[in-house]
């Protein structure tokens, strides 16, 4: 079974470590960009805040077999 991992910005994402959620705090897109990256293979789906994901962009984090589901928090 793999793991969740949530990135963005402290306030919106530290709430969810203690549900057993991989944290990768990131305050600024590079941040967002260098966490997506680093995330081990392990890691299934990815909780993204909606400045997260729009650092990231669609193309990276549109399903695809090779890469974790990826959902946005709504605000």
């Amino acid at each position: 079974m793999g793991t969740v991992a949530a990135i963005g910005a402290r306030a919106d994402v530290t709430g969810l470590a203690l549900a057993g959620v991989e944290v990768r705090v990131a305050e600024d897109a590079e941040a967002v960009r260098r966490a997506w990256r680093s995330l081990p293979g392990t890691v299934t789906l990815v909780v993204l805040t909606r400045a997260a994901a729009a650092a990231l962009g669609a193309e990276t984090t549109a399903p695809a077999p090779d890469r974790p589901l990826t959902v946005v928090m709504s605000s």
